[in-house]
Parts: C-alpha cells; structure tokens; sequence
C-alpha cells in the first residue's frame, strides 16, 4: 500500500473558511430571494415559508457542488 502524505492543516483551514464564507452568502442569499418571491407575488404565510425553505434547499445543494469542487483542486495532502 503506497505511503499517503501528512495533511496540510493551511489548506483545510482555507477549505473550511471558504465553506463558512461562501455558504453564508449563498443559503442567505437563495434564502432572501424565496422571501422576496414570496412577498412579491403576495403568497399566504405557509406557501412563503415553502418558497423560502425551497430556496434555501438550493442553496444548500450549490453549496455542496462548490465545496465539492474546491476540494477536488486543493490538495489536502502534501
């Protein structure tokens, strides 16, 4: 079994921080556009909240094709 190198603790602190970064504004941003969708075609507080939780669903799956792909091009082991 060939030797795997020590994990380079810089580059999964960066991952984790842009994770934190990226998802923050990304969840909040799809979030706000459900909110805002709602208001402005006047849905009923329940079919809001759906828009809103639908929205935010996305954004949770963009997330996870982002971080996917960072961690694709950032090595973690030297």
């Amino acid at each position: 079994m060939p030797e795997r190198g020590s994990i380079n603790w810089l580059h999964v602190s960066t991952l984790i921080a842009v994770g934190i970064l990226v998802g923050t504004e990304m969840v909040g941003a799809s979030w706000a556009a459900g909110w805002a969708l709602g208001g402005l075609l006047q849905f009923s507080p329940l079919v809001s909240r759906i828009v809103e939780g639908l929205f935010a669903l996305c954004g949770v799956v963009l997330l996870y094709y982002f971080m996917r792909t960072a961690i694709s091009n950032e090595s973690i082991r030297n």
